[in-house]
């Protein structure tokens, strides 16, 4: 799996993280909700730069000019609820990408461990299409491999991109092991570990939570 680990330079992207993390700012859920989707903007800039283009000429009321058109098939699929503001920001960019949505969940099977629970998709077909994977949290990757997995049904992607906001090394070392080899990681930023829980420290929190309100 290549790895884009995009804060490795400076830019605004390290603010709208360092905003979402604050534990004062985050309880703006609109702030929060804002800063996710200006994230996934980020990240689909940075992605677009692997795509496939193609020359066409574009009549201007002054004359023509040739410009460069991206050339991709593009499934964008988020897992519900707390991919929905970072999939807003890469259609924001990918205007003419079809959409896909997914659950997955927790089940507790005890205080530490738990198994991933797909109950709905909603999904075109992926066969030999570019499959964008977005959720802000990249914990123990387990999500993203039952997601994965539920896809397939669905055909086999031609290619497959991973977005992501915080991710932990142990969660991106596993979805390394389960994906495709060519599949492509991009995260706005890298934390060293879980906690017993499975939860990402120093993280930000439950983003579902932050961006909708808690739930029972």
């Amino acid at each position: 799996m290549k790895v884009h680990d995009i804060t490795k330079s400076n830019s605004i992207l390290n603010t709208f993280i360092a905003e979402i993390r604050d534990k004062n700012i985050q309880q703006d859920r609109m702030r929060f909700r804002r800063n996710i989707e200006r994230i996934g903007e980020v990240l689909a800039y940075e992605m677009s730069q692997s795509f496939d283009y193609v020359s066409r000429t574009i009549e201007t009321p002054l004359g023509e000019k040739a410009a460069f058109i991206i050339q991709e098939d593009l499934v964008i699929c988020s897992i519900l609820r707390a991919g929905i503001p970072l999939h807003s920001g890469f259609l924001n960019y990918f205007d003419n990408a079809e959409n896909a949505f997914i659950s997955a969940y927790r089940k507790h099977t005890s205080e530490t461990d738990f198994e991933i629970v797909v109950e709905y998709l909603a999904a075109p077909s992926i066969e030999g299409k570019t499959l964008v994977l977005v959720d802000p949290m990249l914990a123990t990757g387990q999500s993203m491999a039952a997601v994965y997995e539920s896809l397939l049904q669905l055909g086999t992607p031609k290619n497959i991109h991973i977005a992501a906001v915080i991710g932990a090394k142990q969660g991106i070392d596993f979805i390394a092991s389960v994906f495709p080899k060519d599949t492509h990681l991009w995260i706005a930023t890298i934390d060293e570990k879980l906690n017993e829980k499975g939860y990402i420290v120093p993280g930000l929190g439950d983003a579902g939570d932050l961006a909708f309100g808690s739930k029972l």
